[in-house]
This record gives C-alpha cells, structure tokens and sequence, in this order.
C-alpha cells in the first residue's frame, strides 16, 4: 500500500490504531528515525553482527531525542549475533539511567 504525505503523522499514526498485527521497518534508517522523532515506535529489535566496517549510517542520529528503553528479550545465535528487544520507555531523567544499572 502506498504511503505520502507526512507518513509519522498520518498514516503510520492510523495504523497504529486499526486493529491487526505491528508494523514493522527492516532496512530504512530514515523511516525509522522519522518516526523516532514523533514517538511512533513502541519497540525495537536491534540485530547485532561480530563485524566492524569502520563507517555506515548511525540509526540514533542527530534529530532523535533522547529516549530510555527496557531490555525485554536477548538472545544470541551459535555465530555470535546478538538480538535484542526493548520496549520504548519515555525520556530519560539527569542520572536515571546511571542509578538504575547501579541498584538494579
């Protein structure tokens, strides 16, 4: 289905609300990002591979505002990718973060 117009606020918004399965990005940065700044995405599953190309497009780029995410699920495959999921868990708080990985 084909999407213009100002897809966060619009249509991925409308979505959202229609009853159904999520929605879900795989490969576009800028779609995600976009969406990022409107707080349109509930949950990231973020697939890390034990290889460093030294440069590429940063998906937390300038623009995006600062956000806290709880770890939900983790797990790895016998080749060493790491696949985690987070839920989306507000705006962080001065010292937040820092104080939840030192009493938790």
């Amino acid at each position: 289905m084909p999407v213009s117009g100002d897809v966060a606020a619009d249509r991925v918004a409308e979505l959202k609300r229609a009853p159904g399965n999520e929605l879900q990005i795989h490969g576009s940065g800028a779609l995600a990002r976009h969406l990022m700044r409107r707080d349109l995405i509930e949950a990231y599953r973020l697939v890390i591979f034990p290889v460093v190309l030294g440069r590429g497009q940063r998906l937390f780029a300038d623009g995006v505002p600062p956000m806290t995410m709880r770890l939900t699920d983790t797990r790895a495959t016998r080749r060493g990718v790491v696949m985690h999921s987070y839920e989306a868990a507000g705006r962080p708080t001065f010292g937040s973060v820092l104080a939840e990985q030192v009493s938790g």
